[in-house]
């Protein structure tokens, strides 16, 4: 993969406006110089969303998440690092410039490139073909009589005029046979690979079409399948391609759910239904690549399936794939013969009516084996089933069903401390006020955490956070998020000098104490009568420092 060079990751950063970004997924309004509003993340009637213009943080008091720019793009639109940058350089119009890389990398980066833009032109040549020209107008009533309107425009539904017809105007525009081939546009004898079908494309999460899926619209189409795929090639690999996720992404963040069903019409039916969350896996079995994607954007999956398909070993194993990758899964179960977009309308129950992964494989051995049988496979389910109330509540139930009682593994107790929650939830807050009161200037940092050491800090992330906003530099990795919330905290609670100055003699206060308490054990007066003089000292300039903690 091609790294975009630091230069160029600097200038995008530079020039993307974050209240625009922001204000783009939900409603801003300035508050002093932070901005605040509903999360995106998450549903809220009180806006508890900081936005913070000048450092490109954001931070929700109610959800929690919290980042920069690059964080917020990653979430909401569902891309990776590199992607991100990739994406608000095309929105800003800046030129990304990337590390040398040999002539063959270039070589394949330009070709790619090509083949995208190539793919691009023919989705958009299928769209007119459909919606513009008169051989279209049976496509269109066939759409309209399964009842679907406006979404097929939104996803881009085309039509296949087959024959050269494509080829002859890629070629017109300086594309080469070789590459028509690479795209999957074209078959040996150079005519549209989908010629006279109905044809829905396939967009990575970016919206980048990689590939098309058509339907067969006529019963004397000489390729007997209901529906083909782009070939895979250069560009094209079925799966690693959620369908529809380039329109659903934003709702699956929001939601933390994706719904995901087999068909393209379904999810369209879906869609156009209300429910945005919807996409569907390419087939019936769930990928690796698949998850990937998903994983970016969701933590709940609702698998809805024909009630064959759902039981098929190839489907099991991508659920288990899911369940591994850190999922919650759950199946939503339909009657034989129905498919999602014949019970569009009121689909939310159903999601309701879901049943858990294990629930569903303990049904699927039920259904498909002799009670002895059933019952060896069902225990090794609830035996490698982690511990916890569905595990037992699906034992339970199996017991029920089999006539047999399913042993129950012992489940691992988790081990709490002796300290109260209370003092440590105090100590913490203590600890992050300072910090945060310290990120509105580098002089209260360096006024009141520089003469701090690790010591005074009990959590190990407080400890690196102080040192960055001690020493600078570039903040990485978990230290952003935690930024950002600080500096949304700093902005919410109006932290200023005095306050800092009494959270720093505050944290003097607690290690000296803490300090006080070990040396009283050990019985050295000296030492103790030293330490309870600086306490003093200490508590005397908090007082006078006239401040309180809020």
């Amino acid at each position: 993969m091609a790294v975009i060079k630091q230069s160029s990751v600097d200038e995008v950063k530079a020039a993307a406006d974050m209240v625009e970004i922001v204000g783009a997924r939900t409603q801003l309004r300035r508050t002093g110089a932070q901005w605040s509003g509903r999360c995106p993340f998450h549903e809220e009637k009180t806006p508890s969303f900081s936005v913070d213009p000048a450092g490109k943080l954001f931070h929700c008091f109610g959800c929690g998440k919290g980042g920069d720019l690059i964080t917020f793009v990653q979430e909401t639109e569902g891309l990776d690092f590199v992607q991100s940058i990739e994406w608000l350089a095309d929105r800003y119009r800046i030129t990304l410039e990337y590390e040398e890389t040999s002539p063959q990398d270039q070589a394949r980066r330009d070709r790619r490139g090509r083949l995208l833009a190539l793919l691009e032109q023919a989705a958009v040549f299928y769209e007119r073909h459909l919606w513009e020209t008169e051989s279209g107008a049976p496509v269109r009533a066939y759409l309209a009589e399964r009842g679907l309107g406006e979404v097929c425009r939104a996803f881009r539904l085309g039509l296949s005029p087959g024959g050269a017809l494509l080829a002859g105007k890629a070629r017109g525009k300086g594309y080469t046979q070789d590459e028509l081939v690479a795209a999957g546009l074209v078959n040996r004898r150079g005519n549209d690979y989908f010629a006279g079908r109905l044809v829905f494309p396939l967009a990575d999460a970016r919206g980048r079409v990689l590939g098309f899926g058509a339907r067969r619209l006529r019963e004397d189409d000489p390729i007997p399948a209901k529906y083909v795929n782009s070939p895979e090639g250069e560009v094209f690999r079925k799966g690693a391609i959620v369908y529809g996720l380039d329109r659903a992404r934003a709702a699956v963040a929001k939601e933390e759910r994706a719904v995901i069903v087999e068909g393209y019409t379904d999810v369209l039916a879906l869609h156009q239904a209300g429910l945005a969350s919807v996409v569907a896996s390419m087939g019936t079995a769930l990928t690796e690549p698949q998850l990937k994607e998903l994983r970016r954007l969701a933590r709940h999956l609702y698998l809805c399936f024909d009630a064959d398909a759902a039981g098929e070993a190839a489907t099991l194993r991508g659920m288990e794939l899911a369940v591994k990758a850190g999922f919650d899964v759950r199946v939503v179960p339909l009657p034989p013969g129905l498919d999602p977009a014949d019970a569009a309308e009121g689909f939310e129950d159903r999601l309701a009516g879901s049943v858990g992964y294990l629930r569903h494989r303990v049904d699927t051995e039920l259904a498909a084996r002799p009670k002895q049988e059933a019952f060896e496979h069902v225990q090794k389910l609830i035996d490698a089933a982690p511990p916890g109330p569905e595990r037992d509540e699906v034992a339970r139930y199996a017991s029920d069903r089999l006539g047999v009682q399913i042993r129950i593994a012992a489940g691992s107790a988790s081990v709490v401390g002796n300290l109260s929650p209370k003092l440590l939830e105090a100590g913490e807050r203590l600890e992050r006020r300072l910090l945060a009161a310290c990120t509105t200037s580098p002089e209260l940092a360096e006024r009141y955490l520089a003469p701090l050491d690790d010591r005074h800090f009990d959590s190990d992330l407080h400890r690196r956070l102080r040192r960055h906003l001690v020493e600078g530099g570039e903040a990485e990795g978990e230290l952003v998020p935690a930024i950002a919330e600080l500096r949304a905290t700093a902005a919410a609670e109006q932290l200023d000098e005095d306050v800092a100055r009494e959270l720093f003699l505050r944290l003097e206060e607690r290690l000296v104490q803490r300090e006080l308490d070990e040396e009283a054990k050990g019985g050295d007066t000296k030492r103790v009568i030293e330490l309870q003089q600086v306490l003093r000292r200490i508590r005397e300039a908090r007082d006078e420092a006239g401040s309180e903690l809020r």
